[in-house]
């Protein structure tokens, strides 16, 4: 982490979350969590209900779990009090103390703290303050900022003190697109060169794609997966990871196959390895790899009824509707006009569809790797 010059025990920081479960009201909210994460940035992604913020209280010691372990260091921290460990927490809302100035709301932590001596304090808040965009603010109360000022604020807060662990629960999600935008990239810039864990939470996948860090898919209080996030999304292992990481939401459609090629409602094209005739299959297609009046050899086509256009100024997003009740969103580039109710034909070329099990959601095929049915 950000240290100001002050060294305090090992730089290289693990965080083991060790057979992790949490049940609540007869419900399982993390189900056997298994996780090492090393020091550095770690996105965890993954849609509301996903246990995130969960995971992120139990790291933190907030929430003590059913079963399981959370080390640091080797050391067993489980049911330790918060108050208790290296650790600090950037909530999704703006939590800073609404009497107290910026200055005062960053040097809060260091003030418990008496290794920091009151210039040791002074100088640690104007180099976070001027690291988070907030130096000319130091004076100004929470209810005196915009939104996005309060949560620089909050961060500035928690990254002050030394910490071995840092947990961040969607801390962009509450900002407007421009603000989340340029935090995102000082966020970025500033975990490079973390000294300790900093686990950061998002139902974003544009969010986890930008990070470029190592990830870690939850649905469902589950490891889904984890591991490079591009590598993920360019060959998701199931559908379930592969949802979570497109945005607009996958497109699927439903498929079998039949003497060597896969049928699509009414269509068809060459299935990518020898699978049993009959199997059924899920085709998953990103909205971005959809084009409307132009197609390439063997291109997938989809005749289809324009449902509705929405116009978001640099792109139009298209739905459609196909044979079969069957819905298609296609993301195409600019502004671009359609009359509801009017006929077209989609197409898809078979190299940008991803292939799964119907029944398990296994990935069978991508654009760039293939994988055997009976592997």
């Amino acid at each position: 982490m950000l240290d100001g010059g002050k060294k305090r025990g090992p730089e290289n920081v693990t965080l083991i979350l060790d057979g992790v479960s949490v049940r609540q009201r007869g419900e399982t909210w993390l189900d056997d969590i298994r996780l090492e994460l090393p020091n550095g940035l770690t996105t965890v992604v993954g849609p509301m209900t996903a246990g995130k913020t969960t995971l992120m209280r139990v790291a933190a010691g907030l929430l003590t779990p059913d079963s399981g372990r959370v080390v640091v260091n080797g050391k067993d921290l489980t049911g330790i009090s918060v108050r208790k460990r290296s650790v600090a927490f950037v909530y999704q809302q703006f939590i800073n103390y609404p009497s107290l100035t910026v200055y005062e709301n960053i040097a809060s932590p260091l003030r418990l703290d008496q290794r920091f001596r009151r210039e040791d304090i002074d100088r640690r808040v104007r180099e976070v303050a001027e690291l988070m965009g907030i130096a000319g603010l130091l004076g100004r109360r929470p209810a005196e900022l915009s939104g996005g000022q309060q949560q620089r604020t909050a961060i500035a807060r928690a990254l002050a003190r030394p910490v071995d662990v840092l947990l961040l629960d969607e801390p962009l999600a509450n900002l407007d697109f421009k603000l989340r935008e340029q935090l995102r990239a000082d966020l970025k810039t500033m975990f490079a060169d973390a000294q300790g864990v900093v686990l950061y939470s998002t139902a974003d996948p544009n969010e986890a794609l930008t990070f470029a860090a190592p990830t870690v898919v939850l649905g469902e209080g589950r490891v889904q997966h984890s591991g490079d996030v591009a590598d993920m999304y360019a060959h998701p292992p199931t559908l379930a990871v592969a949802a979570t990481l497109s945005d607009p939401p996958l497109n699927l459609l439903p498929g079998v196959v039949r003497d060597g090629r896969i049928e699509c409602l009414g269509t068809s094209f060459p299935a990518p390895r020898a699978q049993a005739t009959g199997h059924n299959v899920m085709l998953g297609i990103r909205p971005h790899q959809v084009t409307i009046g132009r197609n390439g050899p063997g291109a997938l086509e989809l005749p289809a009824e324009i449902r509705l256009a929405e116009v978001t100024g640099s792109a139009t997003f298209l739905h459609l509707l196909l044979k079969g009740e069957r819905h298609l969103v296609a993301h195409l580039a600019g502004t671009q006009l359609f009359t509801p109710g009017e006929s077209t034909v989609a197409y898809v070329e078979p190299a940008h569809i991803f292939v799964f099990d119907e029944a398990g959601g296994r990935l069978l095929a991508t654009s760039a790797a293939e994988v055997d049915l009976h592997g």
